[in-house]
Formats: structure tokens, sequence, C-alpha cells
């Protein structure tokens, strides 16, 4: 007998649950490019993806995904042999640095490790030794989807401004779009980067980028452009067409309508109360598991810089891999592996598990994926606190 029958639940911090509604709004035979719903659809987009990142900004959309959005970021920044600095809080933070890398673009890095925040104060520090001003941008993740570090964006401009250093401020914010605060404008941000398939709440295939005033000034001579990345075109654009270089994602767009519609009804601002709300059930339970057992813990002790999307955490190893398995077996339930936070030597998930609670989730999801945790640690005797299920539901009692 198995208990995994029945509608599975996929847990993982990418691609995260679609609503009914995207669904819905997506499943639909192909639409006219050339006039009508489509063209119509897309038109009300700009100014809610505007809001949803707190800017004013320009937007361009496309057909990639986080990987893809990186390198429409990369291809318009930066020139061959240009200069970036990358704080690095985790797997995503080495991974943009790599992609850079592989452009031609020198790349300073600044690796605070997998279980910090990045550190203004040595940002700062490293602006100021730059004294002819050789570096271009400062990039960043929001939120490290590995290690669910949630970085203070506007610490990092403060640290630009005090450094009188003219670098633009680009941030990765594939994780934590529609999930944690963002105020791309208030927060100095010139580049902001993202993705359908998390907060979102997309299938995966839509790469986008906010992009500020400065840094389409700034970016006018970047010669890493190609045809297809060129930012230009795109935010320029008078006819519908020449938003894509190309026939326009379709399908994924009439989801975003809906995705954005979601939103918007709910409240942005009670969006991102809900995750951290359910972020706190999931680290209430993980206290309790962890009591008197120093093999569990949250990946990230400060709670001010823990991701509202995701939690990373250590279960001692080989428990978080036999837990996976077991869950995904017996209960229906995926888990995400520890990526990026094991020993070289050792699996990518020895030890580690990530825990998603982004974009379409609530209450009885997260609590049915803690219930459903602790049975497999009871089946598989993995040793573990009392009190996991009672400590999370009195988080969201206190919550309700």
């Amino acid at each position: 007998m198995s208990l995994a029958n029945g509608r599975r639940y996929l847990a993982i911090p990418g691609p995260a649950v679609i609503p009914d509604r995207v669904l819905a709004a997506m499943h639909r035979s192909a639409p006219d490019i050339y006039g009508g719903a489509l063209p119509e659809t897309v038109a009300t987009l700009w100014p809610d993806l505007r809001r949803l990142a707190g800017t004013q900004g320009h937007v361009a959309i496309y057909i990639a995904n986080g990987h893809g959005a990186w390198e429409a970021a990369n291809s318009n920044l930066f020139s061959r042999g240009d200069r970036a600095l990358v704080l690095a809080t985790g797997r995503f933070g080495h991974g943009w640095a790599e992609s850079l890398a592989s452009r031609g673009v020198a790349v300073d890095l600044l690796d605070f490790g997998r279980s910090t925040a990045a550190d203004p104060g040595r940002l700062e520090e490293a602006l100021r030794a730059d004294h002819m001003h050789r570096i271009r941008a400062v990039l960043l993740s929001h939120v490290d989807t590995a290690s669910s570090v949630r970085n203070d964006i506007a610490a990092m401009r403060a640290a630009l401004d005090a450094a009188g250093h003219p670098a633009l401020l680009a941030v990765d914010a594939i994780a934590s779009l529609g999930c944690d605060e963002m105020r791309m404008d208030e927060w100095g941000v010139d580049l902001l980067v993202g993705a359908s398939q998390k907060g979102l709440m997309v299938p995966p295939g839509l790469g986008l980028l906010w992009i500020s005033d400065r840094a389409v000034a700034r970016c006018a001579e970047s010669d890493l452009r190609t045809p297809y990345w060129d930012w230009r075109p795109r935010i320029a654009a008078h006819e519908f067409w020449m938003h894509w270089n190309g026939t326009a994602p379709t399908h994924h767009l009439f989801g975003l309508r809906e995705s954005l519609d979601m939103i918007f009804e709910e409240g942005l601002v009670m969006v991102w109360a809900r995750h951290a709300a359910l972020a706190r059930t999931v680290w209430a339970a993980f206290a309790a598991w962890g009591e008197g057992n120093p093999d569990i813990a949250l990946n990230i002790e400060d709670t001010a810089r823990r991701a509202h999307a995701v939690t990373a955490a250590r279960l001692g190893a080989p428990h978080a891999s036999r837990l996976r398995e077991w869950l995904e077996r017996e209960a229906g339930v995926t888990l995400g592996i520890g990526l990026g936070m094991a020993a070289p030597s050792e699996p990518a998930w020895h030890g580690f598990l990530r825990v998603a609670h982004m974009g379409h989730v609530n209450a009885h999801m997260v609590l049915g994926v803690l219930a459903a945790m602790q049975a497999g640690m009871e089946a598989l005797g993995i040793p573990h606190g009392p009190g996991g299920l009672e400590a999370a539901a009195r988080a969201v009692a206190r919550t309700a």
C-alpha cells in the first residue's frame, strides 16, 4: 500500500505550484499574434509588471528561463573586457559569476559563504579600492534559491553611494519577486532580473528584466549584445511583434496576465505578508525538531536574512536524502535537494534539503508538508525534537 496516490505536491523552489486559474487561462487554441486578444492582453501587462517590481522603469520579456534572463542582463550591461563585482551568498551567486566569465567579463568575486548575507561594509571597502572605477556593475541575488539567504538590497545601494562609486546595481530577484518585498526604485536598483516559474506562478519559459533609465543610458554602447538579447528594440517597441524579436510566447503571456490578476486581487503587500507568515511556520517546525539535536537546523541563523520564499535546512547525513526519497515514495511530496550546500566530495543533496513556500501556497499546504516530513522522520527513525507540528500550528494561529 502507498499513501502517495492522489494529487502530488511539488514543494521545490521552482517550478512552483501553478494555480488552476493560470492553467485555465493558458488552455486555449493558438491565438492570432497580429491583432485581437493577445496584443490587447499584453498591453495591460507592462504597468502591472512595473507595480510588481516597484519601478517606473522599462520592462523586457524574453522567451527564456532564469539563466537566459542572466544572459540578457549580461549582454546589455557589459562589453568584452569590462569588470563586474559579484557578491555570492550561495550557488546562484556563483552561477551568475560563471555566466559573466563565459562572456569575457572580468569578474571580481566577494564570496560570503553559504549561510550568511552579503556585508555592505565589505562591498564599500571593495568599491573604495577601485580607484579607477573599472567595476561597471555590482551584481547579487536578492534571494539565493540554494542557500535561502535574503540580502539587504537597500544596504548595498547605501554602500555604493557611500563609496561614491558609479557602478550600476543589478539584482537577481528570480526567487523573490511576488514573495518578498521588492522596491526597485526606492532601493536604487538599476537592473532587476526575474523569471516566471516561482512567485509569478507561471510555467518556466519567461525571463524578465526591469531596467532603469540610468542603465539604459550607461549601457548604450555595450558590445556583448546579439540581436535576440538586445533590450533596446524590446523596450522601445511601438508594434506588438517588436517586443519579442520573433514569435511571442503566446500562452505564457495569457498565464502571466492571470497570475498578475491574482497577485493584485490579493494585494501585493498582503502577498508579501502571506509568504512571511508561511515562512515563519516552517521555521517554527524546524526549531522544535532541532531542539536538543544539532544535526537539524536552518541554514540561515539570522531571521532577518531568511527568504520568505524557500527554506534551506540541514538534517544530517544521510537523513536528508532518505527523507526526501521516503516523502516522494510514500507521501506524494517532493522537497528540493540541498543545491550547492554540501562539501565538494559529497552529493549535492547530502545532509541538506529545501522546503519551498512560494507562489500559490497556503497554510494547509505548508502544514501538510510539515506533517508529512514529521511522519517520514518517525518512519525512518531520524532523531528529532518533539512538537514540530504543534509549533507550526501555533505560528499559523498567531497569524490568522
